[in-house]
């Protein structure tokens, strides 16, 4: 902690805010197609060696710092403003260095024409895997007609809330006593979920009819009970920065919620009634989640992968052969260490594959050839191939 301190002293005495200004500003104004020329390198590398060390174990995520081991935001203005720093001096590194590598793989022709991302870009939903793609406003609807019905199934709904869930109980678990209301929330919110999907595989339950109405039944439940215990667990959540990344997933889930909130859930209207009204789930979400709905894409990572996160990454751009039959999109993320490199490789993989499905979806023309690189320093540059696709290491240097 003592090294740190002195480390973080020497860092805020060199003035590394104003440092960012000038370097990114720099950046930034120079011609798009011009490389980084060797002196700005010089320049600027010196700063990323310094940089590197403060900020291990670090990313950004949704604009937010967060600890990749335990996952939590860090509030610390420095270390944030540090972090857009080397990410943004880093960036400056990377077309030269794609040119390079793909000057060697056959495609070197920079697709200028096509949209290049030189910021950090979350993938949350399918406009912005669409944009990224150029896929066409007529294709667009093509993706969203053949998604809906497949990920907005009802088991695929309950597993998604069941997932988030899940992840902030053990999270809680984990804190101390201040957490007692959400997590008693949480518990009632599974509890609600339990009884939803819950049967007795030896009981008749095809042949349950629905009760008579003068029976002592407790009314109906309905999805608006739970939407309300959603409300409340943000509430009580919402304040608390380590919690940032699952109050913004329930925010996301409730768009779906208030699509359905009317659809009954109870067990006791009788097996036929219940299984149209699972079915009502399922029209619902498919009519009413649009292209741009943050829903809809985290139940399309749900169905993919049983995962709830979305995928990050800090460069995008587009290269083409000679040809001009094949397309090349490159995929990338900026590492602050390499012991980073085996789980940004896999969150990397699932960005691909969701790009390649879009793709598919959209009945795209063009061969589509989707790489993954990741720079760090002081790593050798190497590439493999993992799942079927190909991924580059790149270590950052003059």
């Amino acid at each position: 902690m003592k090294a740190f301190r002195l480390v973080r002293s020497h860092f805020k005495s060199t003035g590394v805010v104003h440092l960012n200004a000038m370097l990114y500003h720099s950046f930034s104004t120079e011609p798009q197609s011009d490389p980084q020329s060797s002196e700005w390198r010089e320049r600027a590398l010196p700063t990323l060696i310094k940089l590197t060390p403060l900020l291990k174990h670090l990313d950004l995520i949704n604009g937010r710092l967060v600890n990749l081991h335990n996952k939590r935001t860090v509030n610390d203005e420095f270390l944030l403003q540090s972090m857009r720093t080397f990410k943004s001096l880093a960036t400056a590194f990377l077309e030269y260095q794609l040119q390079q590598q793909l000057s060697t793989t056959g495609t070197p022709c920079l697709c200028v024409d096509k949209p290049i991302y030189k910021e950090p870009l979350a993938l949350n939903s399918l406009k912005k895997v669409c944009d990224i793609l150029d896929v066409s406003a007529q294709q667009r609807k093509l993706v969203r007609l053949a998604i809906c019905p497949q990920v907005t199934q009802h088991q695929i709904w309950i597993g998604a809330l069941e997932e988030i869930l899940n992840q902030l109980k053990y999270e809680m678990s984990l804190k101390d006593y201040k957490y007692i209301m959400p997590k008693q929330i949480v518990v009632n919110c599974l509890k609600f979920l339990d009884d939803v999907v819950s049967y007795d595989p030896e009981s008749t339950s095809w042949m349950r009819l629905a009760p008579k109405k003068d029976t002592n039944f407790p009314p109906s439940a309905k999805w608006e009970d739970f939407l309300e215990m959603f409300n409340d667990l943000i509430s009580c959540l919402k304040h608390d920065e380590e919690f940032f990344f699952y109050v913004t997933k329930l925010e996301t889930m409730k768009e779906g919620l208030f699509q359905i909130k009317d659809v009954l859930v109870d067990k006791n209207i009788g097996y036929k009634e219940a299984k149209h009204q699972q079915s009502l789930v399922q029209k619902k979400l498919t009519k009413f989640l649009g292209h741009s709905s943050r829903c809809l894409f985290t139940l399309l990572l749900y169905y993919l992968y049983g995962s709830i996160r979305d995928i990050e990454v800090d460069i995008c751009c587009w290269f083409s052969d000679v040809s001009g039959d094949k397309c090349c999109l490159c995929i990338g993320k900026i590492l602050t260490g390499e012991n980073m490199l085996r789980g940004e490789v896999k969150k990397l993989d699932r960005g691909i594959r969701v790009i390649k499905f879009v793709y598919e979806m959209a009945e795209m023309k063009e061969i589509l050839e989707v790489q993954g690189h990741l720079w760090c320093l002081g790593c050798e540059n190497r590439s493999f191939v993992y799942r079927g696709n190909k991924f580059f290491i790149h270590g950052i240097s003059l």
